[in-house]
């Protein structure tokens, strides 16, 4: 899923759920035990043999703990890199000596509620990680993906919990206020969000990766806010710093936003061909009705066939099936309907807005108030909503 994400992204993307995580150099997170996960980090290319070697180590003990998460974690790192959830089945099938999350050992624990947030199997996930955090309260990981997922899921109040637990523990304050700066954006404290995430690019020892995701979260902050030209500086900006495939996205969605998608194109087309980069390539080209655009859309229509086979699939795929079917296929009444599925499981602000959008295109004035209901139950304030209603 394409959240912060992941989701969700959220742009927290150390723990990943939604990309790569910036480490800060005077903030570093010091594991509480030598099997505690810090960061899930890619896979190297030509890594095969690695890949062998260790379904050799697991096929020899399939209940050892350490080669198990090792594993599934190479899985994962498949499953984010070709956008491909199979990958993330198989690691969950590495886990399976695990049934029961009472007695699962942490690590397995935490690399179970990864697998089923990127499943959007979230409250499992929410459950695993509430368990994990009261065994380890230090677990830094831990307390920001639980963040995480409770604010893709709109649950902001909670979220402060984690995101408060967080910046209380040692060498992890900058992502605990970095998150809870995140939710006072979310519920249209702007300006407080901006001061804060300003006042922390300037922590010293900050590593290009880290400055550009509080830069990235700063201008879905100002995007939020309406302040249109302050969020594509801070884009920029996060893109000179780092160049990042979730800062990329979150950009282009920006620009094709805005109107803009032969901007959008040059951001988009240096990225791998996962279904998130296809999807915009497919929006930013129809709407240019370049020669480029039908080759993008077939290729994205033959990927949601191959989607659907799954089970489950258009739960997890909900949000770019219903982008596809509003902009690229022209099908708002179908939108509306993936929307709806898709809000079902997350509530970011791009989930909102997406019903609210294939509401307005479709025509249907009680699922825009819908949305306006919908934005006000969860506390979330976004000016592109605001210019739907």
């Amino acid at each position: 899923m394409f959240t912060r994400w992941t989701n969700t992204l959220s742009v927290l993307v150390m723990v990943g759920l939604a990309g790569a995580a910036g480490r800060a150099a005077a903030t570093e997170l010091v594991p509480q035990s030598d099997t505690e996960v810090i960061e899930v980090l890619p896979a190297a290319a030509g890594s095969r043999a690695e890949e062998r070697k260790l379904r050799r180590q697991w096929a020899a003990n399939p209940r050892d703990a350490v080669s198990a998460a090792a594993l599934a974690r190479r899985y994962l790192d498949q499953a984010r890199g070709q956008g491909d959830p199979r990958h993330a089945g198989r690691a969950l099938a590495v886990l399976q000596a695990w049934p029961v999350a009472d007695t699962a050992p942490d690590d397995i624990l935490l690399m179970q509620a990864t697998l089923q947030q990127y499943l959007h199997e979230f409250d499992t996930a929410s459950r695993n990680l509430e368990l994990l955090v009261k065994r380890q309260p230090g677990s830094a990981q831990a307390w920001l993906t639980l963040a995480t997922l409770r604010r893709v899921q709109g649950r902001y109040v909670d979220s402060d919990v984690g995101c408060r637990a967080l910046a209380a523990l040692p060498g992890a304050n900058i992502y605990g206020q970095a998150c809870l700066a995140e939710n006072q954006s979310l519920r249209g404290e702007f300006a407080k969000a901006r001061d804060a995430l300003r006042q922390l690019q300037g922590t010293p020892g900050l590593l290009a990766e880290t400055r550009a995701w509080l830069l990235t979260t700063l201008a879905e902050t100002e995007t939020r806010a309406g302040r249109y030209p302050q969020a594509e500086k801070a884009y920029r900006d996060a893109l000179r710093q780092h160049a990042d495939d979730y800062a990329a996205l979150s950009f282009a969605d920006f620009l094709i936003d805005n109107n803009r998608p032969a901007d959008a194109l040059p951001v988009l087309e240096p990225l791998p061909r996962t279904d998130q980069v296809v999807l915009r390539l497919a929006m930013a080209g129809t709407r240019l009705k370049t020669p480029q655009a039908a080759h993008d859309a077939q290729e994205m229509r033959d990927r949601i066939a191959q989607a659907n086979l799954r089970p489950q699939a258009q739960t997890v795929h909900a949000r770019e099936q219903a982008m596809f079917a509003l902009v690229v296929e022209n099908q708002p009444e179908r939108a509306l309907q993936l929307a709806r599925v898709n809000l079902a499981v997350q509530r970011e602000p791009i989930d909102v807005l997406l019903l609210a959008r294939a509401a307005r295109a479709a025509g249907q004035g009680d699922a825009l108030r819908e949305a306006a209901r919908l934005s006000e139950r969860i506390g979330l304030k976004d000016a592109r909503l605001d210019a739907l209603r």
